[in-house]
């Protein structure tokens, strides 16, 4: 061709390499996994979203061939969207394109039983049982859904001895894989999935490709939620009893997300997204997730406004402040609280005083009680407090006076005190719940003691020639003798960042040293991971009794009913730099109390709709919500937050009656300190015409005053019902401050 024959055919062949060479520079680059979120879906047929997703990409790849080797997910069930490998280039095309709503990089998230389900009331072998577990026929058909590391089948927790078929209404699957085929589901476990896509091949050697769970944390959680009635469980005896989850007749259906990576589990956001997207197909009721996700929850929003239940834990970031996980107004976040079970272990000194630890130490078979051994000091059991000190055969004295993260501190005493060939540990260190961390104690006796206790240890050793000290082997008590319940030192707590207007987290169920099932057997296990399928599992009953309410009727049921008192009447505490008087931002509406969830009286409705008119519209673009002026804590939940009050405000509220259809409710207000409450109409008549009445709660500041968070609550009541919500108020005079100094 003459190109010096034409220059306007020259300068287009030019244009034209210029642009090919733009377009194959923004094909280079190292790749990475991204998830494209484009709202709601165009097409009732998912073969179709799932071509329109392979035509999108296709235009920016420039291939479909390239677009089928990207894309990892297509989620085209509850939403439209897809993960695929892109170069940060490709990315930012797609991010300009007018129907998608965003491009964010894939983010990996951390996850987050004998006597818990007694100690809530739902007693199984009383006669009668709970009236929850009798109506509910004990959760029987619901279907739960747990995100999790997978299952072990073979655990005698999901047998599915006496169930009648699978549901009709199910449409999920059991996915074959390795060491996992068609006998692994049953009429207990009714769906497998699992999602591995963008696992390293490093990392899918240390995992089975299939549902099957082989690091433990999802069959512990799926065993709490929905495990079947298991006699005789105990650890070495610790804990004896009844093992069972607490809607013990529901179905399982299991959606692994979670895999071993080289450090820890690996839970990868585009995974979660297609597990939600195949779950709101699938038909499941209720989700359980115990796991860390901090992104904006589209996927978990969509499941709500197509009729899920959706549970997440709050984390176990506390008892800092402002660190709580999962505070998307649309889900129900879980504290996690203790149970009135403990494990005292007496531990003899020399000259015959006796003092009571913690432990789960045990004996084993075959094995003699031990007697007194030599009792040394350790100070704070580090390589360098160790150094010099003999500590070979004896029982060492380990003191931490300075608060540091306990997951770090007993551990590492623990390797360094067993390392020397010790007998046993003694560790003072200040209240936390951290119990199982002596796990790693086998063969040798580990027991925690408080500080007092410590400093008497040490008094004794400073006035002896040859102290000595026998620890005997732990016991297990429980009932009123042990406080509870209390949240848990470890426990994530508010206000949400995030979310400011909503109260999180919204209610606390117990998530210490809970025995439930892994692999063959029973272990403790705490953490929010525990108490999230507490609550995925009374909601399970809660649906089975009430098929036809709402999320946000379940969550304002479970709400309005928590307790705020122990079980001797006094104000529920929370473990923290000092132990305190529990509040909302701790414990959300209380400590979960299933059976006055059932009949809660009034309920807190939302149409699901509703979630979108007030959040996310100026945090960055979503086609789910709408942009509005009504502020934010207008929404109808069953709390109420004001992160700035500088003046009177009317907050509204509505409640629709769930209870006597003839009944008459009465405001009792008890106002947040600073702040003057009025509740407008003070009293609600409901019959067979009005059962929902909308209500304005007006808020007054007393003072003038960049102030603190201070709390309240409102209660309806009547003679049968007590309907609480809490209420979490902070005045403020100037926009901006820093409260750091």
């Amino acid at each position: 061709m003459d190109f010096h024959s034409s220059p306007r055919r020259f300068s287009a062949y030019l244009l034209l390499c210029l642009c090919l060479m733009i377009s194959i520079s923004r094909g280079y680059g190292s790749q990475k996994l991204y998830i494209v979120y484009l709202g709601e879906k165009k097409h009732e047929d998912p073969s179709l979203v799932t071509a329109s997703h392979h035509d999108m990409l296709s235009a920016i790849l420039g291939s479909k061939e390239d677009a089928l080797a990207s894309i990892t997910y297509s989620y085209k069930h509850g939403f439209s969207g897809f993960a695929a490998m892109l170069t940060d280039d490709q990315a930012q095309d797609l991010a300009e394109l007018p129907e998608v709503i965003s491009v964010t990089p894939n983010q990996h998230h951390d996850l987050m039983t004998t006597r818990s389900w007694d100690f809530l009331g739902m007693n199984l072998d009383h006669q009668p049982p709970s009236k929850l577990l009798q109506r509910s026929k004990y959760g029987e058909d619901v279907i739960i859904g747990i995100f999790d590391t997978g299952i072990w089948p073979e655990s005698r927790s999901f047998s599915d001895e006496g169930y009648g078929p699978v549901p009709s209404r199910w449409k999920g699957v059991c996915q074959l894989g390795q060491a996992w085929n068609s006998t692994n589901c049953n009429r207990k476990i009714i769906g497998a999935r699992y999602y591995p896509a963008g696992l390293d091949k490093a990392d899918q050697a240390n995992n089975y490709m299939s549902a099957r769970d082989i690091n433990g944390h999802g069959t512990h959680t799926a065993s709490t939620a929905a495990g079947a009635v298991v006699e005789g469980v105990s650890l070495h005896g610790l804990a004896a009893g009844v093992a069972r989850g607490g809607a013990p007749r529901a179905r399982l259906a299991v959606y692994k997300v979670a895999f071993e990576g080289p450090k820890k589990v690996q839970l990868a956001s585009a995974a979660l997204l297609a597990a939600l997207d195949d779950a709101i197909h699938d038909g499941v009721d209720i989700l359980s997730l115990s796991v860390q996700y901090n992104d904006n929850s589209f996927g978990a929003l969509h499941a709500v406004q197509k009729g899920i239940t959706v549970v997440y834990g709050a984390g176990n970031s506390g008892p800092r402040p402002q660190v709580i996980s999962n505070t998307a107004p649309w889900v129900i976040t879980v504290a996690t609280s203790k149970i009135d079970r403990s494990f005292p272990t007496a531990i003899t000194l020399g000259n015959n005083q006796t003092i009571v630890g913690q432990s789960l130490y045990y004996m084993l078979k075959n094995e003699s009680k031990s007697g007194f051994q030599p009792l040394v000091q350790g100070g704070s059991c580090s390589i360098e407090a160790l150094n010099g000190t003999e500590i070979n055969g004896k029982v060492v004295l380990c003191i931490k006076e300075t608060f540091g993260p306990p997951a770090d501190i007993i551990p590492d005493a623990i390797t360094n005190v067993k390392s020397g060939g010790a007998f046993g540990l003694i560790f003072a260190i200040y209240t936390f719940d951290k119990l199982l961390s002596t796990e790693d104690c086998v063969g040798m006796a580990c027991v925690i003691v408080d500080i007092d206790i410590g400093f008497q240890v040490a008094t004794y050793i400073g006035s002896q020639g040859s102290p000595i000290a026998k620890i005997e082997p732990a016991s297990t008590i429980t009932g009123n003798q042990v406080p509870a319940p209390r949240v848990a030192f470890f426990s994530s707590r508010g206000p949400s960042v995030k979310y400011p207007t909503v109260l999180k987290p919204d209610i606390a169920a117990p998530g210490v040293n809970i025995l439930a099932a892994t692999g063959d057997g029973y272990v403790f296990d705490s953490g929010a991971s525990m108490s999230t399928p507490h609550v995925a599992g009374i909601l399970a009953l809660l649906k089975a009794v009430h098929p036809d309410w709402s999320h946000a009727a379940l969550k304002s049921a479970i709400v309005t009913t928590a307790s705020t008192k122990d079980e001797h009447g006094m104000p529920m505490l929370a473990e923290a730099l000092p132990r305190k008087v529990a509040d909302p931002f701790d414990y959300g509406g209380g400590n979960i109390n299933p059976n006055a969830a059932a009949d809660p009286g009034l309920v807190y409705d939302i149409n699901p709709r509703d979630y979108s008119k007030f959040f996310a519209c100026t945090i960055q673009k979503y086609a789910i919500c709408n942009i509005s002026t009504s502020p934010a804590y207008h929404l109808n939940l069953p709390s109420i937050a004001i992160p700035e009050l500088r003046g009177p405000i009317k907050v509204q509220r509505a409640v629709t009656n769930v209870g006597e259809v003839d009944s008459v409710y009465r405001a009792d207000i008890q106002s947040p300190p600073g702040v003057r409450i009025k509740v407008d109409p003070p009293t609600l008549v409901f019959n067979a015409t009005k059962k929902v009445h909308a209500f304005k709660v007006s808020m007054t500041p007393l003072w003038k005053v960049q102030g603190d968070y201070t709390f309240g609550s409102l209660t309806w009541r009547n003679e049968h019902h007590s309907v609480r919500i809490p209420l979490a108020v902070r005045i403020t005079i100037q926009d901006f401050y820093a409260d750091v100094a």
